[in-house]
């Protein structure tokens, strides 16, 4: 219990919260979109879902100045492509954060002259180059693991016996491709940050390649897609080990 209160006491655990809420109440609306008989329970999901994205925009009102200090703290790494990636995410999600204000000012009539549809299109495309620099960042990361794998003399024993001992796997697949499979898969299997991290930004990625109309695919994929990167989010804020860091 004590967990739970710590977890939810954090305006990031709030967040993942509603945010988890409002992909759930978006999945659950699309899976019941044709049932007649749910009508009165699709539109108290999309009340709902309507109430926790307002909810997330009031919690995000210090996020910018977040993002700038962590634009900051990155330019300081002594890795350049970590330091470039990770400065280059922070400063787009830094200029998310401030489109996405001004549509919160918007929707509450604090302003009222702005181009409602331009600011939400120039918020997509600036969380869309966040998570394409937050997963060059990922690629990286697991290029690095799976080459310090790949010189350790006891994995390329174990590799060189798991093609032994599966040579119809060799014949039936290029040898090449399997031994770099399994490096991959034994790389991310180490080091469960790296992984998890990875499958949250490709899981994000469906939210603004759907909004700009590059990938379009439907509001269930969409609900889906947010809903397993927000229980992911949850998860790694509330075992920090599972956090990639940095």
């Amino acid at each position: 219990m004590d967990a739970v209160v710590q977890f939810t006491s954090q305006s990031q655990g709030r967040d993942r919260i509603f945010r988890a809420t409002q992909y759930a109440c978006a999945l659950s609306v699309y899976l019941l979109r044709n049932n007649s008989e749910r009508k009165d329970l699709v539109a108290k999901l999309k009340s709902l879902e309507t109430n926790m994205s307002a909810g997330r925009k009031l919690f995000r009102l210090g996020n910018t100045i977040n993002s700038i200090e962590a634009a900051k703290r990155t330019m300081q790494l002594s890795d350049r492509v970590l330091s470039l990636c990770l400065t280059a995410a922070n400063a787009n999600r830094a200029l998310y954060f401030i489109c996405d204000n001004v549509l919160w000012a918007r929707n509450v009539g604090l302003i009222r002259d702005i181009d409602k549809e331009r600011w939400s299109l120039n918020a997509s495309r600036c969380y869309f180059l966040s998570l394409v620099t937050s997963l060059t960042r990922d690629v990286y990361e697991v290029i690095q693991l799976m080459a310090q794998k790949a010189r350790d003399r006891h994995f390329r024993q174990k590799m060189e016996l798991h093609l032994n001992e599966s040579p119809e796997v060799a014949e039936a697949v290029i040898p090449q491709l399997d031994a770099f499979l399994f490096l991959l898969l034994e790389s991310l299997r180490s080091h469960p940050a790296v992984a998890l991290d990875m499958l949250k930004n490709v899981c994000d990625l469906f939210i603004p390649l759907d909004r700009l109309g590059i990938y379009q695919s439907n509001a269930g994929v969409v609900g889906f897609c947010g809903l397993l990167s927000s229980v992911i989010g949850i998860v790694t804020l509330a075992q920090p080990k599972l956090r990639l860091r940095p």
